[in-house]
């Protein structure tokens, strides 16, 4: 029953998706998410509804506009791609339920913030801090509890102490999305960190090898890797914390 929900639930992610792409290109130019309606960037020709169908249009037209030829990025079918995936993956792991609703909301932000921040270099308030409220309120309504603002303010808190020691490498974004994960993972959060952590290391050690010190100039967004870490934290952090607090 949870695999053909989970199949089924692939159609509104695409959709989701696709009005994600609408957030991400948007909102860092403060522009309004509902209208004009999709139009091509480069000829600012309106789309067709049949030329704005996620990931088949795209392919369709071989990621190009149809009336001008410009190349469409190919962030667009990666972010309905990525959505619909991991609202499936909420349903197939949580069910028909208010928690898979919940974090399929909290994924598909995760999906927005992970390619602002790849494009732009940027988490904005204006999608973090509203989702950080939305999830709060919801999982407090279905899990009554004030660990999920501790665990909100605790994330953000630690990583607030580290953009402070370090704001070369750290900014204020990332302490935000901090506590969206927290409010969104409660008392997983610590995997999320750690699992963000660690990732961002990999292109780190990448750089440092092939540029030396030289690296230490070049930054790199930790929003995805963030984002990363509380995907892996929401469906088997409390697996990993529990096996880590077996160990103590």
């Amino acid at each position: 029953m949870e695999v053909a929900l989970a199949l089924a639930s692939l159609v509104p992610g695409l959709a989701v998706g696709s009005f994600s792409n609408v957030v991400v290109v948007r909102v860092p130019l403060g522009r309004s998410i509902v209208r004009p309606g999709s139009g091509c960037m480069a000829c600012a020709r309106p789309l067709a509804w049949y030329d704005n169908v996620p990931l088949l249009s795209y392919v369709l037209l071989r990621g190009r506009c149809r009336h001008c030829g410009a190349r469409v990025s190919a962030r667009y079918p990666i972010v309905e791609a990525a959505t619909a995936v991991l609202m499936a993956a909420c349903v197939l792991k949580f069910g028909f339920s208010w928690r898979a609703l919940i974090g399929a909301f909290f994924c598909a932000v995760l999906v927005v913030v992970s390619a602002t921040d790849l494009e732009r270099r940027i988490i904005p308030n204006r999608v973090v801090l509203p989702a950080a409220a939305v999830v709060l309120a919801a999982n407090t309504i279905v899990v009554p509890s004030f660990g999920w603002i501790a665990a909100g303010f605790g994330a953000a808190g630690f990583l607030l102490l580290a953009a402070l020691a370090y704001p070369a490498g750290m900014g204020m974004g990332d302490v935000k999305l901090a506590l969206l994960l927290g409010v969104g993972l409660g008392r997983s959060v610590p995997v999320a960190l750690m699992v963000g952590t660690l990732s961002a290391l990999v292109p780190s050690v990448v750089l440092l090898l092939r540029h030396g010190s030289a690296a230490r100039k070049m930054a790199i967004p930790f929003g995805p890797f963030l984002a990363l870490g509380g995907v892996v934290a929401l469906f088997v952090g409390n697996a990993l914390f529990n096996a880590y607090l077996g160990l103590l």
